[in-house]
C-alpha cells in the first residue's frame, strides 16, 4: 500500500488555522482533508436547540479555504459532527453553506450529506429488545426518557463516510461521528490498517494540539503498512515524542484501550520514534472487532428555562456572611414562588466557583464574583425568581451588616439576563445496530 497523507486543518472547524500552515500542508500532497466540527464538551445545548456551536461566519470562511484547496488538488474534504452536535438541522445548515461556497467560487463538486438522527421509535425498539447498554450516563435508558428527548443522534464510524467516498463525493458533510473515524475513513477506504488509521485519527483530531507549541492549527499524518508519521503544517511547530504520545493519551480513561463503534484498539505495543526535529513515527496499534456493533447514542431533552444575574461583592462583612445570606435568599425565593418549583444555584467565583465542594483551598477572598442562576418551567418564572433574589440581596439584612444597601455591584443593565431554554442529556448510551451503515443514510448532490 502506498503511503496516504491526511491533512487535518484544526481541532474544531471554525476555531482557526494559519494560512501559511495550510499552504505548506497542501504542498506535501495530502490525499484528503479531514476535520472534526463537534463535541459533547460544550454540553447538550447545541444538540437540543439545533443551534450551531460556531458561527456561520467562521464556518463559511474556513470551509471556503478548505474546499478551494481540496478542489485545486483534486482531493476530497470530509467534515464530521457538523454544527457541533451533528443533528439533522446542523447538517442541513452546513450543507447550505457548501452550496453558497460552490456558487460564489464557481466550483463544481459532488456533495454528500450523511445524517445521524435516530428515530425515537427505533431507539425504543432497541430498549425493548434489551439492546441498549449504559455508556457514561449512570442510569438505564427508558422509554419515558426517549419520549422526553427532542433530538437523538448516534456516532457513526468510518463506514458511512467510506460509502460516500465510494459514490464519488468531493465534499462530505457528516452528522455526529467519532472524531477519529472522520480522519481514519479515507485511509481505511484506500486499504490502510484500521488500527493504525484510527490511532492516527485519534491523535490528529485536535489538529496541532499534538505539536509544540500546541495550537488550533494544521497537522498532517501519513500512514503506511507498518505505522504512521505525524508532522505539523507550520514550520514554526514540531512534533515530538512527548507531544504526540501525550495526545495519544488525551481524553482516555484507559491508556491501553481505545474503544469505538464495532472495534477496540490495543495500544499496549505502541512505540513512538523521533524522526529528525519535526516528525514522529508511531507503530504498534492492533484492532479487534467486537462481536456486536454498537453505536453511541446522544440525546437531549428540555429541562426548563434559565435566567442569570452576574454581580461583584467587595464588602468584607458580606463576603464573610455569604453562605448564610445565600441560604436565606434561596429559601425565601422558593417560598415566594411556591407551589411553582424553581431551581436555584449560586456560583461563587473567587472562592469555589469552579471546584464547588471539591475545593480544598479556602483562603479569604478580597472580592467575589457571584452568578445567580435560576431554572424554571417558563422563562417568565425564571426571570421573576432571579430578579427577586438579586433585588433582595441588594438590601438583605444580616448579623454584623454595616452597609444597608449596595451589597452587589452589577456590571450589566439589565442585571437579570434571560439565557433561554436549558437542555440536559437524556441519552448517553450504546445501542446495538444491524450494520455500520443502517442508521446513517448518504444523500448525494451535484453542484
Amino acid at each position: 500500500m502506498p503511503p496516504i497523507t491526511v491533512l487535518t486543518p484544526t481541532g474544531t472547524l471554525g476555531y482557526g488555522f494559519g494560512e501559511e500552515a495550510l499552504a505548506r500542508g497542501m504542498s506535501l500532497n495530502p490525499a484528503v482533508i479531514a476535520v472534526d466540527a463537534g463535541s459533547t464538551d460544550p454540553g447538550p445545548h447545541y444538540l437540543g436547540s439545533g443551534k450551531p456551536l460556531v458561527s456561520d461566519v467562521s464556518i463559511k470562511r474556513e470551509l471556503t479555504a478548505l474546499i478551494r484547496a481540496g478542489r485545486a488538488a483534486g482531493i476530497p474534504v470530509i467534515v464530521g459532527s457538523v454544527g457541533g452536535a451533528g443533528s439533522g438541522v446542523q447538517v442541513d445548515r452546513t450543507a447550505a453553506l457548501v452550496r453558497e461556497i460552490a456558487s460564489e467560487n464557481g466550483l463544481r463538486l459532488r456533495l454528500a450529506t450523511i445524517r445521524s438522527d435516530i428515530p425515537i421509535e427505533r431507539a425504543k425498539q432497541a430498549v425493548a429488545a434489551n439492546e441498549v447498554l449504559d455508556f457514561e450516563a449512570g442510569y438505564p435508558l427508558t422509554q419515558g426518557a426517549l419520549d422526553e428527548t427532542v433530538t437523538l443522534v448516534a456516532q457513526m464510524g468510518h463506514e458511512p463516510i467510506c460509502e460516500a467516498l465510494d459514490a464519488g463525493a468531493d465534499v462530505i458533510i457528516a452528522g455526529r461521528a467519532c472524531d477519529d473515524s472522520v480522519i481514519a475513513a479515507y485511509p481505511i477506504w484506500k486499504g490502510a490498517d484500521p488500527a493504525l488509521a484510527i490511532h492516527m485519527g485519534k491523535i490528529l483530531e485536535c489538529g496541532a494540539f499534538s505539536a509544540e507549541p500546541f495550537a488550533m492549527d494544521v497537522m498532517l499524518g501519513t500512514v503506511d503498512e507498518d505505522g504512521f508519521v505525524l508532522e505539523p503544517g507550520s514550520i514554526r511547530r514540531r512534533a515530538s515524542v512527548k507531544s504526540v504520545s501525550a495526545h495519544s493519551l488525551y481524553e482516555r480513561e484507559n491508556p491501553f484501550r481505545q474503544g469505538g463503534p464495532g472495534h477496540e484498539i490495543d495500544l499496549t505495543g505502541c512505540s513512538f520514534e523521533q524522526l529528525g526535529d519535526r516528525q514522529v513515527r508511531v507503530t504498534g496499534a492492533r484492532l479487534t472487532e467486537t462481536e456486536d456493533y454498537y453505536v453511541k447514542l446522544e440525546g437531549a431533552r428540555l429541562a426548563g428555562y434559565r435566567s442569570i444575574a452576574i454581580a461583584g461583592i467587595r464588602c468584607p462583612t458580606t463576603i464573610a456572611a455569604l453562605d448564610g445570606i445565600l441560604d436565606q435568599l434561596e429559601e425565601r425565593a422558593r417560598d415566594y414562588f411556591a407551589p411553582d418549583p424553581i431551581s436555584v444555584q449560586f456560583h461563587v467565583y473567587g472562592r469555589d466557583g469552579v471546584m464547588k465542594e471539591l475545593e480544598r483551598e479556602h483562603s479569604p477572598a478580597r472580592e467575589i464574583g457571584l452568578v445567580i442562576e435560576v431554572t424554571a418551567a417558563s422563562q417568565e418564572l425564571a426571570h421573576a425568581a432571579c430578579h427577586q433574589i438579586s433585588g433582595a440581596m441588594l438590601h438583605h439584612h444580616y448579623e454584623g451588616i454595616i452597609n444597608p444597601s449596595g451589597n452587589l455591584a452589577f456590571p450589566y443593565s439589565p442585571s437579570d439576563l434571560d439565557v433561554g431554554p436549558v437542555y440536559e442529556f437524556s441519552a448517553y448510551h450504546l445501542m446495538k445496530v444491524a450494520s455500520p451503515t443502517e442508521l446513517f443514510p448518504v444523500t448525494l448532490e451535484d453542484l
